[in-house]
């Protein structure tokens, strides 16, 4: 069965970039899950590979290496990413960082930064996360102090995508710790030859085995003023939060590639796999079962896609960005547990495709804001004027991704 977001804001030409970004699934993901998931990290050859089939920054001016597409052409990456079976693969986070630059940083950062990334040849990582912080970005302890012409970086990550790769860190720091959310900053280190740079061990977790997840340490690191991130210090939080909708939404669509494929697997696991003489979809209780997760399925597919309209025309809100996020999320998460139950005790051994996609979904529901915080910001809007006032709210409140 062959799923596809299907939307209907989808052009001719987003048609046909889904083709492509398929085949380069196919031929460049699908082949090396196992190799990835063993290894903990992805090849870095992978990054390039997608730069030439136009998978980096797509949306960017053609300037930076971009094409100047609308937002759908990402979404559409985002969903192949997921449907291949496997979360690994970071391109989210490197789409997220680039939108940083290109909305925040200045001409001279854009020029430097930007080419590299749309041609795999920079891969960024969000350093945000402290070992006593989660959601609460006013609470970082990094600090960034400026000393002439140089920041001079100090403190400690954790749970930091791309940590064992990148060679373009975006730190979130504290440049006026007196100052609460507006003393934070975004500061870039380069990794090559950063003195006091120290990354840490590759984390070993639940799930998303290919994706290096890691510790990362900062001492007396110095870096250029010029790497402080825009024009000004205290920006970051702000910098922080324009991202979030779209961020929240990739979670969103992420889950329902991944429950497309979990629903594929399932389908062709219970018509082969027979018990008391019969296959599986046989019984009515797989049959039962498998009606209520497509029912979910193409509810999800209809949600995910109007609010990909939304985001293409501009008008995704804060509230509707974090619905999708908490709701798809959960929804993978009981969608994988009901299918691999259907696998017996097969779905419980990793060599099988489903242990996998059960373990990657679990984390979905904690980063990009754990679903506790969305719904909190889903509630403010429902009670303080609509959610351009959450967001506001949450704004100085200090939520923002775990």
């Amino acid at each position: 069965m062959t799923a596809q977001l299907s939307g209907h804001w989808m052009s001719q030409e987003h048609l046909l970039f889904e083709e492509s970004v398929r085949k380069f699934v196919i031929a460049e993901i699908e082949p090396n899950i196992e190799k990835w998931s063993k290894q903990g990290v992805v090849d870095q050859a992978v990054w390039k590979e997608a730069s030439k089939v136009g998978l980096l920054n797509a949306h960017f001016p053609e300037e930076f290496g971009g094409a100047a597409v609308d937002k759908g052409f990402e979404a559409i990456i985002t969903y192949q990413l997921a449907r291949s079976g496997d979360l690994g693969f970071g391109w989210g986070l490197h789409n997220i960082c680039s939108n940083y630059i290109l909305l925040f940083g200045t001409p001279e950062q854009q020029q430097r930064w930007l080419p590299g990334l749309a041609a795999g040849e920079i891969i960024p990582a969000l350093a945000m996360t402290e070992p006593g912080t989660g959601s609460d970005v006013q609470a970082v302890k990094t600090t960034a102090v400026l000393e002439g012409e140089f920041y001079r970086i100090n403190g400690s990550k954790t749970f930091i995508s791309n940590g064992q790769t990148a060679n373009l860190i975006l730190v979130v720091a504290k440049t006026d710790p007196s100052a609460g959310g507006k003393g934070i900053s975004i500061v870039a280190v380069e990794t090559d030859g950063a003195e006091g740079f120290r990354r840490g061990r590759n984390l070993e977790k639940l799930g998303m085995k290919s994706q290096d997840t890691s510790e990362l340490f900062f001492d007396d690191v110095l870096v250029p003023s010029s790497n402080l991130l825009g024009e000004a210090e205290g920006c970051g939080f702000g910098q922080l939060m324009s991202e979030l909708a779209w961020e929240r939404l990739q979670i969103g669509i992420s889950a329902l590639g991944a429950c497309d494929f979990i629903f594929d697997e399932t389908i062709a696991y219970t018509t082969t796999r027979r018990a008391f003489g019969k296959t599986l979809s046989e019984f009515q209780n797989t049959r039962f079962k498998l009606a209520e997760v497509k029912a979910n399925i193409e509810v999800m597919r209809s949600f995910i896609n109007d609010s990909i309209a939304k985001l293409i025309n501009g008008e995704l809100d804060a509230a509707t960005a974090c619905m999708t996020k908490f709701w798809c999320s959960e929804v993978q998460c009981k969608i994988a547990d009901e299918c691999l139950q259907l696998f017996g005790g097969y779905g419980y051994m990793m060599e099988y495709p489903i242990a996998r996609a059960y373990a990657d979904a679990r984390v979905q529901k904690i980063y990009g804001g754990s679903n506790e915080i969305q719904r909190e910001i889903v509630a403010r809007s429902l009670f303080e004027n609509g959610s351009k006032s959450a967001h506001n709210e949450t704004n100085s409140k200090g939520l923002a991704p775990a």
